[in-house]
């Protein structure tokens, strides 16, 4: 029995050495799976460049070439990360660069797929009317050429969104923890935020722009409106729900009430600050459009409106295409500083 147990005991290292060395040479199932996605997806550019390339359109479209070329790098930038993936060692997680651009190539193909049945559908086949419904090389036609007067309605959005943004959150945080602090604040400030911040900031503009001297004006004093009711809400949220326990420690150490505010309560309400900053945004954008729409000389309201009076729907599906990066960078932007400022929350909320 002895001899047994030592013979199973001299061989039983070499069969785990054996089994870890089988381990370390698999490759992960998710990159595996990943390589494959962008192998199909290089397939699917290649097929859509051949589509645009010998499937004649029944119009003839511009940068229809430089459309074709757009999908080859495409292709070829599927097959380098197809190609990574292949190289990269098998302990290479999906947190590295390699594993988050296989991670991103189900979007790639499914891109090649519904630009490739967009182009079916509106340029080889009209099946969808014209002009309300244009081909892909379209939008690229307008971003070649009206670039000029979409980049200045950029600029103007922009402008116009920081104006009426920072002025409304700084007057909706200075509302909200003036009333989550003070009970005399609270009485009089608090039903009249719960009858006028409901209503739509859209609601106020003809009392806007009769009071305001420009369109300009009125469109910032709008999307503070729309800012100020959110953030308000939550900062006076934040500051209430503070532990109270922390207010008492602060005043045995010797704390002073503008010491409590500003080192206490303040950075106690900052997550629920930044929720509503986030609606605050949301609204103030939405806002944003609609004012200048019905006055403002410029921004990508007023270039929605122009595309439309003309016909031009290929301009305003560019511009729709414009606001949506706009917003969706500007949120991830309000993210990174929210993971940086309050770093023991970082993950906590998702966008």
């Amino acid at each position: 029995m002895s001899t047994q147990l030592e013979s199973i005991a001299t061989h039983a290292p070499a069969v785990d050495t054996d089994l870890a060395g089988a381990d370390r040479t698999r490759r992960p199932r998710g990159l595996s799976r990943g390589v494959l996605i962008a192998g199909l997806a290089a397939i699917a550019w290649f097929a859509s460049a051949a589509q645009t390339g010998w499937w004649p359109s029944l119009d003839d479209w511009p940068y229809t070439k430089q459309f074709i070329a757009l999908k080859l790098v495409l292709a070829a930038f599927a097959i380098a990360t197809a190609i990574a993936g292949v190289r990269a060692p098998p302990s290479v997680k999906a947190t590295t660069r390699t594993g988050a651009w296989l991670g991103a190539m189900p979007w790639l193909l499914a891109l090649a797929l519904g630009i490739s049945a967009w182009e079916a559908v509106t340029a080889q086949l009209e099946w969808l009317p014209r002009p309300f419904f244009a081909p892909p090389q379209a939008l690229i036609g307008v971003f070649a050429e009206d670039y000029p007067r979409l980049g200045t309605s950029v600029v103007h959005s922009f402008g116009l969104l920081a104006y009426g943004y920072v002025l409304g959150a700084a007057a909706g945080f200075i509302t909200g923890v003036s009333i989550g602090w003070s009970q005399a604040v609270s009485y009089w400030v608090h039903p009249v935020l719960r009858l006028i911040g409901p209503l739509p900031a859209t609601a106020w503009l003809p009392l806007a722009f009769f009071f305001f001297p420009s369109s300009f004006s009125a469109s910032v004093f709008l999307i503070a409106l729309a800012t100020a009711f959110p953030v308000a809400v939550l900062t006076w949220s934040g500051v209430a729900g503070v532990n109270s326990a922390y207010y008492d420690i602060a005043r045995t150490l010797g704390a002073r009430p503008a010491f409590l505010i500003l080192r206490v309560a303040i950075p106690a309400a900052l997550p629920s600050v930044f929720v509503g900053l986030f609606m605050g945004l949301g609204a103030s954008f939405s806002v944003l459009i609609v004012a200048e729409m019905m006055g403002v000389k410029a921004g990508l309201g007023w270039y929605l409106q122009w595309a439309q009076g003309w016909a031009a729907y290929s301009n305003m599906y560019a511009a729709l295409l414009v606001m949506a990066l706009m917003c969706s960078g500007l949120i991830t932007l309000l993210f990174r500083l929210r993971d940086r400022l309050l770093a023991w929350q970082k993950g906590l909320l998702k966008w």
